[in-house]
């Protein structure tokens, strides 16, 4: 599902009911625990946390207009689903997710290369999504950004 919004809580307000509970948790958890620098928006007609152009002017090398990418939250049709770079551009990072996943949720693992499905609202293991939130600094970020994404 596409939602036009200027702003995370223009997104919020066009969830269905069911969704705007969950989405607003997930997005009070990933604030209060990304490191100092992240900054928060609409990114991809999602909700989004990125490395500002004031830390790295050079923005996204798909498109330099928009700032470096990091996390995203969306409510998609059977969904809701978050997007974590790190996931993608880190084994170890990908590696900790995958086996600590099982102790902090009753259902299966349903994720892509940096895509977490959460089909049941009701076992979505926030702490666990606190916890990957702190793993990565923006300069963290930026360097992993350069060294294995940019090209």
């Amino acid at each position: 599902m596409k939602y036009e919004a200027a702003t995370p809580e223009e997104y919020i307000a066009q969830l269905p009911e069911d969704r705007k509970e969950v989405v607003e948790k997930l997005r009070a958890i990933i604030k209060q625990n990304l490191p100092e620098g992240f900054e928060e928006g609409i990114n991809y007609n999602m909700l989004g946390y990125y490395v500002p152009h004031s830390i790295y002017p050079s923005g996204y090398h798909c498109d330099p207009k928009l700032p470096l990418p990091f996390m995203n939250v969306a409510s998609q049709k059977n969904s809701v689903n978050v997007y974590h770079s790190g996931i993608y551009a880190i084994p170890e990072i990908h590696d900790w997710f995958v086996s600590e996943y099982p102790k902090h949720a009753k259902r299966k693992l349903d994720m892509g290369k940096s895509c977490i499905r959460f089909k049941k609202m009701d076992d979505i293991p926030y702490e666990l999504i606190a916890e990957l939130c702190r793993k990565i600094t923006v300069d963290n970020w930026i360097k992993t950004y350069e060294k294995n994404i940019k090209r």
